[in-house]
């Protein structure tokens, strides 16, 4: 099989089909674009989601925290907790371990998210550092916010900019394919990962009235935005020369015969709502840049010269 994520039929055939529906408590259940799950905790919400960081080798602490809080920041809802599991390959050392647990610690107080417990354990079944955890949290005053929420005339904002996570992995990992690229431009894609968090947005925009968000992980923009379209059963435009690209990650895809609208892209996130224009002055005036990228209506998903958009594949990430 390729490396990377199952497709969505794939995903579908070999996986969700099997899983019944039994408890009358889960309010959200597992499909295709749907990153949390929901259970009625007797009138609370607890959204729940997980996730692994299979590839990365630096900052493996700080994605784990921020990738997984920003499933629960994506369904407007407030992290409470994480449970890590800690997979260790025989050739690491004990200062590696350490320096993994540091990087956990100083991320969870970084969003205020407590370790509440995990996994830890030397295996050969691994030959690097891999992580999954799976984050605790509490549904806003507003409810839940889906991907599926999307509605027709609503406006798509991103905040950031696309390939955002995938600029700093790239940096990190694989700094001898950009012999273009000085040391000081190296350090400052490497420092993106200080972006990666979306919780500050995502909490805002639960509070602005968002109808649907959604945090882009692999598979890029492009990717994400099918994804909603296909949750919400809505379709959508996507206008590819107003997504904002940093010119760092531009320089890199350039160099790499990447495109950075499918390159993995966590810290940025998809916002559709009503008005997006007041969104992301909204989300300017607490740091945030965001802006207007497409809108919902029509039929299926597609870009703005009418090329389909196609379900995400493999990462672009995935072809270095």
């Amino acid at each position: 099989m390729r490396i990377g994520k199952l497709d969505n039929d794939e995903l579908n055939e070999l996986i969700l089909s099997k899983f019944a529906k039994l408890r009358d408590e889960v309010v959200v259940s597992p499909r295709v674009g749907i990153d949390c799950a929901a259970v009625d905790m007797g009138g609370a919400l607890c959204v729940l989601s997980t996730d692994p960081i299979t590839s990365a080798t630096e900052h493996i602490g700080a994605l784990t925290v921020h990738v997984n809080c920003n499933d629960a920041a994506a369904a407007g809802a407030e992290p409470i907790g994480l449970l890590v599991t800690l997979l260790v390959p025989p050739s690491a050392t004990k200062e590696d371990v350490a320096r993994v647990a540091d990087e956990l610690s100083a991320a969870a107080r970084e969003v205020n998210v407590e370790i509440i417990g995990g996994h830890t354990e030397v295996t050969a079944s691994v030959n690097r550092m891999v992580t999954c955890a799976t984050v605790v949290a509490r549904a806003g005053r507003n409810g839940l916010v889906l991907p599926s929420g999307m509605r027709e005339g609503d406006d798509l904002v991103l905040t950031k900019w696309a390939g955002l996570e995938g600029t700093s992995v790239i940096a990190s990992d694989f700094a001898h394919r950009l012999p273009d690229f000085s040391e000081e431009e190296l350090a400052r894609a490497r420092g993106f990962v200080g972006r990666i968090s979306v919780l500050k947005e995502g909490l805002f925009a639960a509070s602005f009235g968002a109808h649907a968000m959604h945090d882009v992980t692999e598979g890029g923009v492009l990717g994400a935005a099918w994804e909603m379209a296909q949750a919400s059963g809505c379709g959508l435009t996507v206008y590819p020369e107003r997504v904002p690209v940093h010119p760092l990650t531009a320089k890199l895809c350039a160099a790499l015969g990447l495109d950075p609208l499918r390159l993995l892209s966590s810290g940025a996130m998809l916002i559709a709502c009503e008005n997006g224009e007041a969104l992301a002055e909204g989300l300017a005036g607490i740091g945030v840049e965001a802006a207007v990228i497409g809108k919902a209506g029509g039929i299926g998903a597609r870009l703005s010269d009418g090329t389909p958009l196609e379900a995400p594949g493999a990462d672009e990430l995935y072809r270095l």
